[in-house]
C-alpha cells in the first residue's frame, strides 16, 4: 500500500464518517493500537506521559494513556494548551482517564515514554507560543534516562507530504503512524525526527493505493514468510553459498554466516582462501561448514540455491578475472555486497548486474557503482536506477534503508537506529537476506525483510538488553533475530 498525502488522508477520513463511522471510534481504534505497539516494544511497564495540543492527534494519545495504566503504566498528561481549549473528544477522553486508578507512590523499573500529541496532519506553519514551549520540552526528554519519544501520527511540526521540519520540530524516536504512512514520513527531510516508523492499523482506513512510495513495516511483511510444515527439512530451508571473508577481514565472514543460520538457512557452506583456513575455522560457528579453495574455479554453483559474495573478501584477494568469471557463472539467485560491489564498479557495472541478483550498497559504493547519480537525492538515484536496471533488486543501505525492484515502487524500511553505524551491519545483513531467498523468498521480499529484521532486531537490543546506541555490535543484532521474527507471526 502507498502512502498518502495529508489531503488524500482528510478525505479518506470524511468518507468513513459518511458511511457510518464515527470520530470517537476511530479515535478508540487508534489509541488502543498505538498502546499494543508501545506494549509490544515494551513488555515491562514503565512510565508514560502524553503531551498534548486541543486536537484528536492528543485525544489519540490519551486513548492510549488508559489501555497502558491498566497494564500496570504510570501515566500523566501535560496540556500544550489551556483545558478549556480541548477539542470535545480529547476533552472526554481526559475525563475517561480520571476515573482510572493510577498509582504513583512507585514508579515501575520499565522505560520512561513522552507520546508526542500535540499536532496532527491538520497544522501547518511555524510552532508558535505554549506548542512551541510543548515541543522544546519534549525535545528536552530525550536526554533524559531510559526516555523514548513516540510521535503520534507525525511528530509536531513535520510537513507531512515533505517531511520538512520547521524550527523546534519535535525530534521522535518512533512514530506511529495511524492507519495509513503519510508521504512526509518517508521524505528525507523528516528522517532525523521520525525515528523508527510503524503503522498502527485501522480496518475502516485500509484501502489499496498505488504509488512511488510505500513503507516497509511488520505490518506489510507479514504473511510472506511461510509456516513451516512438520516434514520440513534442511533442503527445504536453502542451501546457502557464501564467499567472504580474507586475511585482517575474518569477523566479516563470522558474523555473515551466522546471521545465515539465524535466520533460518538449512546449510549454510562458507568458502575461503586455503591459507586462511587455521584462522577462521576455530572462529565459526559450528553448524557452518567450511570449504578452503585454492581458486574459485573449484567452487560448484550448482550446488546452491543462493551465492552471497563480498563481505570482506577483501578485493586483490583472488586472481583478476577469478570473481568476474565466478559472478557470470552463478545463474541462480545472487546477493552482492561489500568488496563483491567494489570489484564490479571498477570492472564495468553493465557488464554484470543481471535478473536474480541482489545489491547491497551503502551510500559510498552507490555512488562508486553509478557516479552519475551522485548529485540525485536517494530516492531520485533509488528511482533513476529501477528503470535502468528493472530486473536487478537494490537495497540502499542508510537510515531508512530503500528498496526496489522491476518498478518505480520503492520501499522505505522503517526499523533500525543510528547504533547500527558500524563495521559488520551489513555483514549480517548479506547473511539474513541469503537465509531468506534460500528458503524461497524473492528478491524483493527477501530484501524487504532482512532489512526489516535486522533494523528491528537492533532496537530489541537496545529496548529489552543493557546496550545503548553506542555499545551496540552487529553480533547483539543476530541474537534478537528470533523475538523479530515472532513478531512477524502475531
Amino acid at each position: 500500500m502507498g502512502c498518502f498525502t495529508c489531503e488524500e488522508m482528510r478525505f479518506l477520513e470524511k468518507r468513513v464518517f459518511k458511511m457510518g463511522v464515527t470520530p470517537e471510534a476511530l479515535m478508540d481504534k487508534a489509541g488502543r493500537g498505538i498502546a499494543d505497539a508501545i506494549r509490544r516494544r515494551y513488555p515491562v511497564p514503565g512510565e508514560a506521559i502524553a503531551c498534548i495540543g486541543r486536537g484528536n492527534n492528543g485525544g489519540d494519545a490519551l486513548v492510549a494513556l488508559k489501555h497502558l495504566v491498566q497494564a500496570g503504566w504510570i501515566i500523566s498528561v501535560r496540556c500544550g494548551v489551556e483545558s478549556n481549549h480541548l477539542h470535545a473528544l480529547p476533552r472526554k477522553k481526559w475525563r475517561e482517564l480520571d476515573v482510572i486508578n493510577n498509582d504513583r507512590s512507585s514508579l515501575p523499573l520499565g522505560p520512561r515514554i513522552v507520546l508526542d500529541g500535540l499536532l496532527g496532519i491538520g497544522a501547518s506553519g511555524p510552532l508558535r507560543g505554549s506548542i512551541a514551549e510543548a515541543a522544546g520540552w519534549i525535545n528536552t526528554q530525550r536526554g533524559c534516562p531510559n526516555t523514548c519519544v513516540i510521535a503520534m501520527d507525525i511528530p509536531t511540526g513535520i510537513n507531512g507530504n515533505s517531511g520538512v521540519p520547521c524550527k523546534g520540530a519535535v525530534i521522535a524516536d518512533l512514530t506511529l503512524t495511524v492507519g495509513i504512512c503519510k508521504r512526509g514520513l518517508l521524505m528525507p527531510a523528516a528522517v532525523n525526527h521520525t525515528g523508527n516508523i510503524e503503522t498502527v492499523l485501522i480496518d475502516e482506513l485500509q484501502i489499496p493505493k498505488d504509488g512511488e512510495l510505500c513503507l516497509n513495516d511488520v505490518h506489510s511483511l507479514r504473511g510472506l514468510l511461510p509456516h513451516r510444515p512438520h516434514d520440513f527439512h534442511k533442503g527445504n530451508a536453502g542451501r546457502v553459498g557464501l564467499l567472504a571473508g580474507s586475511r585482517g577481514m575474518l569477523g566479516a565472514a563470522v558474523l555473515c554466516s551466522s546471521a545465515a543460520l539465524r535466520a533460518g538457512a538449512g546449510l549454510v557452506t562458507l568458502f575461503c582462501e586455503k591459507n586462511i583456513y587455521p584462522l577462521i575455522a576455530p572462529m565459526l560457528p559450528p553448524e557452518v561448514m567450511l570449504q578452503p579453495v585454492n581458486s574459485l574455479t573449484e567452487i560448484e554453483v550448482d550446488q546452491f540455491d543462493v551465492f552471497a559474495l563480498g563481505p570482506g573478501m577483501g578485493i586483490r584477494t583472488w586472481k583478476d578475472g577469478e570473481y568476474l568469471s565466478l559472478l557470470k557463472r552463478i545463474t541462480g539467485p545472487l546477493i552482492v555486497d561489500a568488496d563483491g560491489l567494489s570489484i564490479i564498479a571498477s570492472s564495468g557495472v553493465d557488464c554484470y548486474l543481471r535478473s536474480g541478483m541482489v545489491i547491497t550498497p551503502h551510500p559510498g559504493e552507490m555512488q562508486r557503482l553509478f557516479p552519475d547519480l551522485t548529485d540525485m537525492s536517494r530516492l531520485e538515484s533509488v528511482s533513476h536506477f529501477a528503470k535502468q536496471f528493472p530486473d536487478v533488486c537494490l537495497l540502499l543501505k542508510g537510515a531508512h534503508s530503500l528498496i526496489t525492484h522491476r518498478s518505480s515502487l520503492v520501499y522505505v524500511n522503517g526499523t533500525g537506529h543510528a547504533g547500527m553505524a558500524g563495521g559488520g551491519q551489513g555483514d549480517v545483513l548479506t547473511g539474513a537476506l541469503a537465509a531468506l531467498m534460500g528458503q524461497g523468498l524473492k528478491s524483493l521480499e527477501a530484501s524487504r525483510m532482512a532489512a526489516w529484521l535486522c533494523g528491528r532486531s537492533a532496537e530489541l537490543a537496545i529496548t529489552r538488553d543493557l546496550e545503548s546506541t553506542e555499545s551496540i555490535l552487529p553480533s547483539d543484532v543476530i541474537r534478537y533475530f528470533g523475538i523479530a521474527f515472532r513478531e512477524l507471526t502475531r
